[in-house]
């Protein structure tokens, strides 16, 4: 059966502090949109959202929310944001769906097989693209997409177009677009050792997804 997210609309001004006051109960600030419905401030378990968050399936799983027993929406997790210290939630998007609308979205793509150069001709598989976007209806969207690269020479590229076609998702990328191609070592190597020549001192990096906490607050 499909999650079942519970959502408790949330009362009183929305700001920073009220959206500590949510995560120190446990509870992480979210907002519901979309479909033609006016957006709402609700506060969500975070559990429910990472049991979806690290499905199969991901951000792109449909599942229904409860907004406090008022009956349940279809919905989507568009837009979150993590503690870059403590890498947890801190802020999610929630989108109601409509199931008979198509949607863009981007899907993994997963390499499948041992390709050829590498086995046989000493050559290094590099992935270039590692999701693509599609449209689709929203009970069309593969979990991923797999590739077969057994037959992939030394030099060799799978591009867009090769990608495996179906009549129930359109691809939104340029169909010669690199997803991936068999290189030689030294082809490999050359590069890497250029580039942390030139690169100089690292810098550190916050890596996050979405809005920044105070554009999620200000949308309500």
């Amino acid at each position: 059966m499909p999650e079942v997210v519970i959502a408790k609309p949330r009362e009183g001004k929305f700001n920073k502090n009220a959206a500590r006051r949510v995560r120190v109960a446990g509870k992480i600030p979210a907002v519901l949109y979309g479909a033609g419905h006016e957006a709402i401030a609700v506060e969500v378990d975070p559990r429910q959202i990472s049991r979806i968050l690290y499905s199969e399936s991901g951000h792109n799983t449909i599942f229904d929310v409860d907004l406090s027993g008022t009956g349940t929406a279809k919905a989507m997790i568009v837009d979150w944001q993590l503690d870059p210290i403590k890498d947890s939630l801190i802020h999610i998007d929630l989108k109601r769906i409509a199931l008979d609308k198509t949607l863009k979205v981007s899907v993994p793509i997963r390499l499948v097989g041992t390709a050829i150069g590498v086995k046989a001709e000493g050559g290094i598989l590099d992935q270039v693209l590692r999701e693509v976007e599609i449209e689709c209806l929203p009970g069309d969207i593969p979990s991923h997409i797999d590739v077969d690269v057994t037959n992939l020479a030394l030099h060799a590229v799978v591009r867009v177009k090769d990608l495996p076609h179906t009549d129930k998702y359109k691809f939104l990328a340029e169909e010669e677009t690199t997803v991936a191609h068999v290189v030689s070592i030294r082809e490999e190597a050359a590069p890497a050792v250029d580039a942390v020549a030139a690169a100089g001192p690292a810098e550190p990096e916050v890596a996050k997804k979405g809005k920044t906490e105070a554009e999620g607050e200000a949308k309500k």
